[in-house]
């Protein structure tokens, strides 16, 4: 998908701040209302907008404990996999799951209350499901989070403009 400059700089305006009005958002890139509107409704459009939610602090709920699981199976078939993503996705403190390379092959995002709260988490995840290995990473801090990538790496040379 090509966007070109002005879609990154709106782009960059909702990461921000989604709740900011178009108004707002024509003001701070420097569009008419009319025409941030159909960029808007042309991205949502393509996919490349999904939605839009707040950011919660979840720590300040006593969600205070995030723990990456790497886990590695002998499974492989898509027929388990899917088994697998349907048991992993009744457990609602697993916040992220992504199919991995390397020495792992699924690697889980785990928000929730304290080391009882992960090991009830551990205990739901292991049970009814056959894993070769599950390894536990804590997060300390969370030094960088919900970062945008350089947008301007999608823009093909030359095409800063439409």
């Amino acid at each position: 998908m090509k966007i070109d400059r002005m879609d990154q700089r709106l782009l960059m305006a909702l990461h921000r701040d989604a709740s900011a009005s178009q108004r707002e958002l024509a003001e701070r890139i420097g569009l008419s209302q009319n025409a941030l509107w159909r960029r808007l409704k042309r991205l949502e459009s393509e996919g490349i907008i999904k939605g839009s939610r707040p950011r919660i602090d979840l720590a300040r709920l006593g969600l205070d404990l995030t723990v990456f699981a790497m886990i590695r199976t002998r499974h492989h078939s898509l027929d388990w996999a899917e088994r697998f993503l349907d048991h992993v996705a009744r457990i609602p403190e697993v916040v992220e799951m992504h199919r991995i390379g390397g020495d792992w092959d699924y690697m889980l995002k785990i928000v929730t209350r304290g080391m009882a709260g992960y090991d009830l988490v551990y205990r739901r995840l292991t049970t009814g499901t056959e894993l070769e290995t599950i390894t536990g990473y804590f997060s300390m801090e969370t030094m960088l989070e919900d970062r945008l990538p350089d947008l301007d790496s999608t823009t093909p040379q030359g095409a800063a403009s439409r």
